[in-house]
């Protein structure tokens, strides 16, 4: 009698011990958008954790209002990783974010305007934010501002974007020279994803470069430079097309780069 007792209670810290083990996850590091404010036609959400995960983590995020409440079905159900495991994009269902589409039509949209809401991991609230107006138009390149960098230095570069960028995309920009040969540094993105910065790993030359922009970038609400994700569904959508700022670097008794 007591060796069945003793086995069921082992048999029991087991299952306990597993259950626990599928639900231990490394500690949330940031979540993106990391800014204070979400469009309300915020398309997508990334979350990076300290190590690389194990098991599915979807089905243990929530997205809840202020008073607590579980929006029901707001995400796509596909969990997109990063090569090395680490970063978790979850995708909004587009079929509620996009207007004229019958899961908007049948369950309504997912976010409203003036709402406050967060993400959560098992219950604890990860990340919250206050719901803003839509954002339906992509990056424009020309409203974007290049600071100034000395020759001879690795002053970092520092553009401010006109609004934030997909917290994924800081590869998607990048420095040629006037040869047109990549500048090697590190990027990153700050100020809840609408800064971008580069650090060179040699010092500036003095002379013509280029920041040079996938096509393909996007904004947090899916819209791409020169296009936008809220289109037609009878359209179809302009080809992407990359884009160049342009930028000077001189040595410091010529004056200020631009």
């Amino acid at each position: 009698m007591h060796l069945r007792r003793w086995a069921g209670a082992a048999a029991l810290a087991v299952a306990l011990g597993c259950s626990r083990a599928e639900l231990s996850t490394p500690p949330v590091v940031l979540v993106q958008p990391s800014g204070p404010q979400v469009p309300v036609n915020l398309l997508r959400i990334s979350i990076r954790f300290a190590t690389q995960v194990e098991g599915p983590v979807l089905p243990r995020i929530t997205l809840l209002r202020a008073d607590g409440r579980e929006i029901q079905e707001p995400f796509l159900e596909q969990e997109l990783w990063s090569p090395g495991g680490k970063v978790l994009t979850v995708m909004m269902h587009p079929g509620r974010v996009k207007s004229g589409l019958n899961a908007r039509a049948e369950m309504g949209p997912i976010l409203s305007v003036g709402d406050d809401v967060s993400v959560a991991l098992d219950g604890l609230p990860i990340k919250r934010w206050s719901v803003g107006p839509a954002d339906e138009a992509g990056p424009v390149t020309s409203a974007w501002k290049v600071s100034a960098v000395r020759a001879e230095s690795l002053q970092p570069l520092v553009v401010a974007l006109d609004g934030p960028i997909d917290g994924q995309d800081a590869g998607y920009l990048a420095i040629a020279d006037a040869g047109g040969r990549r500048v090697a540094g590190r990027a990153g993105l700050t100020v809840g994803e609408s800064v971008w910065t580069f650090a060179p790993d040699a010092p500036w030359r003095e002379g013509v470069y280029k920041l040079v922009v996938r096509g393909t970038l996007e904004d947090p609400a899916g819209n791409r430079l020169g296009s936008r994700f809220e289109t037609s569904i009878y359209s179809s959508p302009d080809p992407a097309a990359d884009a160049v700022v342009p930028f000077a670097v001189v040595s410091p008794c010529s004056g200020a780069a631009r």
